[in-house]
C-alpha cells in the first residue's frame, strides 16, 4: 500500500463493519478521514475507535452526518465536503443494504436501489469536480459476487411486482458495476479512475438492519465468514496501491482483477442505467419535461 499521507478520503457507512475497518487502514497510512454515516450516535463511537487504533494521522476524523436514503441529504453532504475540502483523492462508496421486504425512501424509491446504486451515483456525480481537480484520483465502490445472481429489471427497477429481497440486492450489485463500468468511460482522459469490487462474506452488521430470518442466518454464520479487516483489504488495496495506478473500469475480488458477468460487461446496459440513474436522482431532466 502506498503512503497516504496528504491524501483526502470519504468513505460512506464507515460507522461500522468494512468501511470502518478500511478507515482505520487508510488512516494509519496517513490519509485524512472524512466519514459520512446516517446515525450520528454510532459514528461518534466508530470515530473514538478509528483515532484510538492510530488512524487520525492526519489530524482529527471529519463526520458528514446524512442518509444515503436522501437525495436531498446526499446533495447537502456533498456541499458540506466542497465547503471544507479543495480536494478529494478517494471516493469509497461503502455503504449498503439488504431489506428484507419492500420499503421505499423518502424519495419514494425502492431502498435497496436507492441507496445500493443511486446513493452511489448521486454523490459520485456531485463531486466529480473536485476528484478531477484533484487527479490522479480514485473511485472505490463496494459491488459483491452477488451480482452474478443479479439482473436488471428494466421493466421495473424498483420491483413493485413480487418483491423479493435477494433479486433487488443482486441488481443493486450488477448495477454498481454497470456504473463503474459507464463512470470509468466517461472519465478517460481525467486521471481519475473508478473500480469496484467483491470484499467477500464478511462478519459484520451488514444484514442486522431490520431484524427477522435473515438477521438470524447471518449471525449464525459469524463464526465461518471472513472478518471486517479482511473484507477491508481489496478496497484499501483499490484505494491506495500504486499497483493499480490508471486502472480504470474493473470489478476486483481478493485483491485481483476478476471477471463479472457477461451481463456487467455490456457497454449498452451501463449507458442505459446511467441515463435511467440521471431521471432518477433529477441530474437530468425526464423525456418530454420542460427543460
Amino acid at each position: 500500500m502506498a503512503d497516504m499521507h496528504g491524501k483526502v478520503v470519504l468513505i460512506t457507512g464507515a460507522n461500522q463493519g468494512i468501511g470502518k475497518a478500511s478507515a482505520i487502514a487508510l488512516g494509519q497510512l496517513g490519509a485524512k478521514l472524512v466519514l459520512l454515516c446516517r446515525n450520528e450516535g454510532k459514528a461518534r463511537e466508530a470515530i473514538k475507535d478509528i483515532e484510538a487504533a492510530g488512524a487520525a494521522k492526519a489530524g482529527p476524523v471529519e463526520l458528514i452526518v446524512a442518509d444515503v436514503a436522501s437525495q436531498a441529504d446526499i446533495r447537502r453532504a456533498a456541499a458540506e465536503f466542497k465547503a471544507k475540502h479543495d480536494r478529494l483523492d478517494v471516493l469509497l462508496n461503502n455503504a449498503g443494504v439488504l431489506v428484507t421486504s419492500r420499503r421505499t425512501t423518502v424519495d419514494g424509491i425502492e431502498e435497496t436501489f436507492a441507496i445500493n446504486h443511486l446513493g452511489y451515483f448521486l454523490l459520485t456525480n456531485l463531486l466529480l469536480d473536485v476528484l478531477k481537480k484533484s487527479a490522479p484520483a480514485r473511485v472505490v465502490s463496494v459491488s459483491s459476487s452477488a451480482h452474478r445472481r443479479g439482473t436488471m429489471h428494466w421493466d421495473d427497477v424498483q420491483l413493485t411486482k413480487g418483491y423479493r429481497s435477494f433479486a433487488a440486492y443482486g441488481q443493486s450489485k450488477l448495477a454498481n458495476i454497470l456504473f463503474t463500468r459507464e463512470l470509468a468511460r466517461r472519465l478517460q482522459g481525467t486521471g481519475v479512475t473508478a473500480n469496484c469490487l467483491h470484499p467477500g462474506v464478511i462478519a459484520s452488521g451488514f444484514g442486522q438492519t431490520y431484524g427477522g430470518f435473515f438477521s438470524k442466518l447471518i449471525k449464525v454464520a459469524h463464526p465461518f465468514m471472513t472478518t471486517t479487516e479482511g473484507g477491508a483489504k481489496t478496497q484499501v488495496y483499490l484505494a491506495s496501491s500504486p499497483e493499480v495506478e490508471g486502472v480504470s473500469g474493473k470489478y476486483f475480488e481478493k485483491c485481483k482483477e476478476a471477471t463479472p458477468t457477461r451481463k456487467a460487461q455490456s457497454d449498452e446496459d451501463a449507458r442505459r442505467l446511467w441515463e435511467l440513474s440521471e431521471e432518477m436522482t433529477g441530474l437530468r431532466a425526464k423525456a418530454g419535461a420542460a427543460a
